[in-house]
């Protein structure tokens, strides 16, 4: 007769590794309106920033990225919304 299987707690058996910011982990230098590269990786295509939880950014820079975003938005180097 054959043993029953025992059923495992899938949560339990992955662990998953907490995101790091990328400006805390490399020294990379501030973060900057005129960088809309840089900024372009953390506004989705229809042009919504997207959340500390999703990037893996640290409170303090989370908060430095929005306001440059908004800054090169007013100043008209990205979009508001996609077209």
């Amino acid at each position: 007769m054959a043993k029953p299987r025992k059923k495992r707690n899938r949560r339990s058996s992955f662990r998953r590794r907490r995101k790091q910011c990328r400006f805390c982990s490399k020294d990379l230098p501030r973060i900057d309106y005129k960088d809309v590269e840089t900024l372009r990786d953390f506004v989705t295509d229809r042009g919504k920033m997207l959340s500390r939880r999703v990037t893996g950014n640290c409170a303090k820079h989370q908060r430095q990225i929005s306001r440059q975003i908004k800054r090169a938005r007013y100043i008209a180097l990205m979009p508001y919304v996609a077209e």
